[in-house]
């Protein structure tokens, strides 16, 4: 019993990302919309899991690109219908996007090697 406390309790203290960090972020989300806003307000567009709330992302970004984080924005993208011509019919899944503020000074390297 003591064992499993003491392992709780390394794992609060450190701070590096741990799987469900990564698990919350989905993938950024690159769009001429977003380059823009990335460069002249320093918001970052990401798509996230669709149960994710505000402060899992921002400890999930501060902890995965070791930025500070003053806000974030969410927006449910709702699933569209599209066609094809007059034959083909499809569905583009909704997502969830995340629209992160960084402390100024602070950027986000989205096209590291």
């Amino acid at each position: 019993m003591a064992r499993k406390k003491q392992e709780v309790a390394a794992e609060v203290k450190t701070k590096k990302a741990t799987i469900s960090d990564f698990d919350v972020i989905i993938e950024p989300l690159i769009t001429e919309k977003s380059m823009s806003a990335s460069q002249e307000h320093n918001k970052f567009t990401f798509v996230v899991k669709s149960t994710a709330n505000k402060t899992q992302i921002k400890n999930a970004i501060h902890k995965i690109y070791n930025v500070n984080v003053t806000a974030v924005n969410l927006v449910n993208v709702p699933a569209k219908v599209t066609t094809r011509g007059s034959r083909y019919k499809g569905t583009i899944s909704g997502f969830k996007k995340a629209i992160v503020t960084v402390k100024d000074g602070e950027t986000i390297n989205l096209f590291a090697d």
